[in-house]
């Protein structure tokens, strides 16, 4: 870690051409990378991103951030990169996440924002070059659950019957994911990734993994997000206006808005398995245990959708069942 904030400095400072500037932490995340406010003598600010080439692939960043800014979407300006070194040197979209600023009063502003650019994202995104979500990583990503958060995590030893629903209900998750109209899909499109900004609100942070997939993915990402929870009525409300909106912008049509709510509840039921499952492996595997928090309410949703579809009963019982010994440890 040391070395390479030493190695970080010196890029800074000898190629990139900055002197007398100060490095503080920003922020961490879920992956290596690491972040750092850059403060320069006149009291300008950059962001700098610390991202091993031995664990993460900025490329991927850049070639997309240079995308997703021609589309007019406010992700991070590109100021300086050294990519065989995996150092980044970016805007600053400040330190004011969505998770910050929402409440009853500023969500329907915040997230309406947020909708027009998913809308822009899902219409005229990037397509060429970004792999499929298919049935081999949706089931990947679900397969967490069963090994990281019942297994390792909890120790808990299921049932047969209950490694068989796990199955059935996996089968069902997927059919439903790939059954959806395919678009660009950022993957972690929530509040801790949406900077609140002066203008041209949201700022977008870490879309690195984009996939071609289920257009239901980055809503319920937003709108049932794993850090903050929101009643039904105005989800469903949300869900809504997103859907008048793809209508308009030729994402979707007409004839789905029948089946629009299902494909994203059980979009959701897919994504907050694979959430507890990462949230766990966090812990266990990396040391991590900050986000052990955060399992309750991402599992709360499939409890919820287990009881307003039949189909999910069993799997919601299972969650509750987990929510509660997440809750008493």
């Amino acid at each position: 870690m040391a070395e390479r904030l030493g190695a970080l400095r010196g890029w800074l400072r000898d190629e990139v051409g900055l002197e007398g500037f100060e490095l503080e932490p920003a922020s961490g995340d879920a992956s290596f990378r690491r972040y750092f406010r850059v403060t320069l003598p006149d009291g300008t600010t950059a962001m700098a991103m610390d991202a091993p080439p031995e664990q993460e692939v900025s490329a991927s960043f850049v070639a997309l951030d240079r995308q997703l800014a021609r589309l007019g979407l406010h992700v991070p300006a590109l100021r300086a990169e050294q990519l065989e070194q995996g150092f980044l040197l970016l805007e600053d979209l400040g330190s004011r996440h969505y998770l910050d600023a929402l409440n009853d009063q500023s969500a329907d502003r915040l997230y309406g924002d947020a909708l027009g650019a998913l809308v822009t994202v899902q219409a005229l995104g990037p397509r060429d070059g970004l792999p499929p979500y298919d049935r081999a990583l949706l089931l990947q990503e679900m397969a967490l659950f069963r090994a990281w958060l019942v297994g390792r995590h909890l120790g808990l030893e299921l049932t047969t019957e209950e490694h068989r629903m796990l199955d059935e209900v996996f089968e069902l998750l997927v059919g439903n994911a790939l059954e959806q109209p395919r678009v660009c899909v950022l993957r972690d499109f929530h509040s801790r990734n949406l900077m609140v900004t002066a203008t041209h609100n949201p700022g977008i942070l870490d879309f690195q993994d984009a996939v071609i997939g289920p257009v239901t993915y980055d809503l319920v990402s937003l709108l049932k997000d794993c850090y903050i929870r929101w009643p039904r009525e105005r989800v469903e409300a949300w869900v809504a206006g997103y859907f008048q909106l793809a209508l308009q912008s030729g994402v979707l049509p007409e004839q789905h808005e029948r089946q629009f709510l299902r494909w994203f509840d059980l979009m959701g039921v897919q994504r907050h398995l694979k959430a507890a499952g990462i949230f766990a492996r966090l812990k266990v595997r990396d040391g991590k245990g900050g986000y052990l928090g955060d399992i309750p309410r991402t599992l709360g949703y499939v409890v919820e959708m287990g009881r307003l579809y039949p189909e999910l009963a069993a799997l919601g019982a299972l969650c509750e069942k987990i929510v509660d010994d997440c809750s008493g440890q």
